[in-house]
């Protein structure tokens, strides 16, 4: 049986974690954050002041480490040596810009790209992150780019943190710099995948988003 999924792919914010839940949830199919193995990896290097500009010692992290990803519907969980992790720890804006930073390392990419191929489940499986559609699930049936002006997305963000007014154009800066840092990156860089189906978010509400994605997955799989 041919495996269906569905990858989601875009920056920092463009709102591909809401759209991943609600098409789970309307699919009945499991979702995983790829980049939750980056933030995992972020969040023990920085508890145990790992350089991330030091491949070695990142891998060496990896291996010494026992991290855990687990799908499900509503939100995707980190556990490490046996412990869960809080989810304002793993992402955060701050842990954020250390995935960032240390997801530049090919050898670190290659090392979890095994586990996150790993995480598909019968009956289809929802994968979004930076580069699912171009190097994680390069054969996905769909692949969903989506798109927003900085502005929104800084909105977006600070919504969900609850962030003061005026600190928005903080978090746009800082979401500027993940932009930058995440499509210049020599190893598998943010960039729509030549067969994308974009969908810009910045001026359609959360509902608008859903309804659109939900009736492309239903042409696409013939639901």
């Amino acid at each position: 049986m041919t495996q269906k999924i569905i990858t989601i792919d875009g920056p920092a914010a463009s709102g591909k974690s809401s759209l991943s839940r609600e098409l789970a949830r309307k699919l009945g199919w499991n979702w995983v954050s790829t980049g939750a193995f980056y933030r995992a990896l972020g969040l023990v290097a920085y508890k145990n002041s790992v350089d991330l500009d030091d491949e070695g010692a990142l891998l060496a992290t990896l291996k010494k480490h026992n991290i855990e990803i687990l799908p499900h519907k509503i939100q995707t969980e980190v556990r490490v040596d046996g412990q869960m992790c809080s989810q304002e720890d793993i992402y955060s804006e701050e842990n954020g810009g250390r995935a960032s930073k240390l997801s530049r390392h090919q050898k670190v990419r290659d090392a979890v790209l095994e586990f996150q191929r790993a995480c598909y489940n019968d009956p289809g499986l929802i994968a979004e992150g930076r580069d699912c559609g171009t190097v994680v699930f390069p054969k996905a049936q769909l692949k969903i780019f989506l798109e927003a002006d900085t502005t929104s997305r800084a909105l977006r963000r600070g919504d969900q943190e609850k962030t003061p007014t005026k600190d928005i154009q903080v978090m746009q800066k800082t979401l500027e710099q993940r932009d930058f840092q995440d499509s210049t990156r020599k190893s598998a860089p943010l960039v729509k995948a030549s067969d994308s189906w974009v969908l810009d978010t910045s001026k359609l509400s959360l509902s608008e988003v859903n309804t659109k994605a939900f009736e492309k997955a239903k042409e696409v799989f013939s639901l």
